[in-house]
C-alpha cells in the first residue's frame, strides 16, 4: 500500500516542533523504477528499485539544518527531528534564511493541467526487454555498425509531498518512460560511438524502438573515419542536441547563488545585452507533459512564466527566497530542494527564440567550419566567461559535411559568443530546454 506522504510530512513537522524548532519544512518522496538492459539480443541486466525518502529542515532563529532518512518508523521521525534541532543550534547564523510568508504561498493550483503522470499501467519487464531488443536490432541493421555498446528501456514513477509550518502543503506525481541505444563503428583506435535516446512523461509519446535504434546506428556510422579538423578561427554550429549547453552556461551565470557569491561573468549585467536583439529566453514551468513542469517550487511558492532575457536584454536573476533576500529582491519561484539539502535556485523549462532557417541552411551560410554534435569536459571561468570544451562532429566545406572529426577543442568567451548566436528553427518542442541549433562565428579551434 502506498504511503500517505501528506501524513508523513505532518509527522515530521510535529516532531520538529516538539523537539524545539521555531519553524520547519518537510519533504517526502517515494517512487519505483525499472530498467532493462539488452546486449546481443539477450537480457544483460534487470533492475527494479523502490524507495521512500524523508527530508526535514528545521529553523531556530536564523540558524538551520537539514537531515534525511529512508525509514518511516515513528522512532526514526523523532530521531530526525532531535538531530536536526541539535545541529541547527550549532549552525552559523544567516539572516536571510526562513520560510515564506503565508501570503507568498501557492494556492489553488491544478496539477492535472500539467499532465505529469501517465495513468497507464507500469510496463512489464518483458515489454521493456522487447523494446530494448528491437532498438538494438535496428541499430545493428545499419551498415557500418560493428557492435552495440548498450541498449536500455526504463520506466519510473515518483510522488512527492512538501509541507511547512507556515501552512503550505502540496504534492504531485510524475512518470517517465525512456529508451536509448549506444552504437559503435570501427574497432581499436578507429572506434567511434554515438547514441540516440528519449525520455517522455507518457510512454505513448516515445519514438518507436526501431526509430531509436536506427537513428543511433546512422549517427554512429556517419562518424566512421573521424579525424582532427584544422586549427584556426572558424564558425561553429552547435547541433540542436547539444546547443542547450550554451544556454545552460547563461542560466548558470544568472543563477542567484552565483550572483550572491560574486562568481558570475554576468554580475552587474542586469538590463544589458546578453543575446542578439531579436532573441528572448523565456521560462514556463506550466507546459503540459514536460519534465521540468511543476505547480509550485521547493519553498511552496507559485511557479510562473517569466522572461529571463527579453529581446536580447537580461531582465533578472533566478532566485529562491534566501538569494532574493540577500540581493534585496523578490523570489522568482525557482527554489528546488532534495530531501538532504536546503532550497536553492534553479530553472525549469526554458525556450530560446527560434530562427527562420533550417540547420542545413545555416551550414550553407557558414561555408567552412565545424558542426558540433558532441561535447566532452569543460573549462569555464565563472568570473570571466572564458570557455574551452572538447568536441567532436563534422567538418563543413562549401556548406556541406565533408568528413567526421574528433579530438578537437573549441575556445572563446561566453559573453561574446552569446551576443552573436544565430538560431536555426529545429528545436524539439517537447524538451525541457527548447533550444535550436546555434551558429557562432569566429571561435578558436585546436585540431591538427
Amino acid at each position: 500500500m502506498a504511503a500517505d506522504l501528506s501524513s508523513l510530512t505532518q509527522q515530521l513537522l510535529d516532531a520538529a516542533r516538539s523537539a524545539g524548532a521555531d519553524a520547519a519544512d518537510a519533504l517526502a518522496v517515494d517512487g519505483a523504477s525499472i530498467s532493462i538492459d539488452v546486449l546481443k539480443g539477450r537480457l544483460e541486466q534487470a533492475e527494479r528499485a523502490e524507495s521512500i525518502d524523508l527530508g526535514l529542515r528545521v529553523l531556530i532563529g536564523h540558524r538551520q539544518s537539514c537531515v534525511s532518512a529512508s525509514d518511516i518508523k515513528a522512532a526514526t521521525v523523532a530521531e530526525m527531528a532531535e538531530r536536526a534541532v541539535a545541529m541547527a543550534r550549532e549552525a552559523p547564523e544567516d539572516p536571510t534564511i526562513g520560510l515564506a510568508d503565508p501570503s507568498q504561498l501557492a494556492v489553488d493550483w491544478n496539477v492535472e493541467t500539467l499532465d505529469l503522470s501517465d495513468p497507464s499501467d507500469e510496463p512489464a519487464p518483458a515489454e521493456l526487454q522487447d523494446h530494448a531488443a528491437r532498438a538494438e536490432a535496428a541499430a545493428l541493421a545499419v551498415a557500418g555498425i560493428s557492435k552495440i555498446d548498450s541498449t536500455s528501456a526504463a520506466f519510473g514513477r515518483r510522488r512527492l509531498h512538501l509541507a511547512a509550518t507556515n501552512g503550505f502543503s502540496g504534492g504531485y506525481a510524475r512518470t517517465d518512460h525512456a529508451i536509448s541505444c549506444v552504437a559503435i563503428t570501427g574497432s581499436g583506435t578507429t572506434m567511434e560511438r554515438d547514441y540516440f535516446g528519449e525520455t517522455r512523461i507518457y510512454g505513448a509519446d516515445l519514438p518507436s524502438p526501431e526509430d531509436v535504434g536506427r537513428i543511433a546506428g546512422e549517427r554512429t556510422a556517419a562518424r566512421s573515419g573521424a579525424r582532427k579538423p584544422p586549427t584556426g578561427a572558424f564558425p561553429v554550429l552547435y547541433d540542436e542536441r547539444i546547443s542547450s549547453s550554451l544556454i545552460g552556461h547563461l542560466l548558470q551565470a544568472v543563477n542567484g547563488a552565483a550572483i550572491v557569491r560574486g562568481a558570475s561573468w554576468l554580475r552587474g549585467a542586469l538590463g544589458e545585452q546578453v543575446l542578439p536583439d531579436g532573441l528572448s529566453l523565456s521560462e514556463d514551468p506550466h507546459r503540459p507533459r514536460v519534465a521540468g513542469s511543476r505547480p509550485f517550487d521547493g519553498e511552496g511558492l507559485p511557479t510562473r512564466k517569466r522572461q529571463i532575457v527579453e529581446r536580447g536584454a537580461l531582465t533578472g536573476w533566478t532566485l529562491d527566497l534566501s538569494t532574493a533576500r540577500k540581493l534585496g529582491m523578490e523570489s522568482t519561484g525557482n527554489a528546488v530542494r532534495s530531501t538532504s539539502a536546503p532550497p536553492q535556485p534553479s530553472n525549469t523549462n526554458v525556450a530560446l527564440t527560434q530562427g527562420d532557417r533550417s540547420r542545413d541552411e545555416l551550414l550553407r551560410e557558414m561555408g567552412r567550419g565545424l558542426l558540433v554534435t558532441s561535447l566532452i569536459g569543460s573549462s569555464i571561468n565563472p568570473n570571466t566567461g572564458d570557455y574551452s570544451r572538447g568536441a567532436s562532429g563534422f567538418w563543413i566545406e562549401n556548406g556541406e559535411i565533408a568528413y567526421p572529426v574528433n579530438e578537437c577543442t573549441i575556445a572563446g568567451n561566453l559573453r561574446e559568443m552569446l551576443r552573436m548566436v544565430v538560431p536555426a528553427n529545429d528545436a524539439r518542442p517537447w524538451m525541457s530546454r527548447v533550444v535550436p541549433s546555434l551558429l557562432v562565428e569566429g571561435l578558436t579551434l585546436a585540431g591538427e
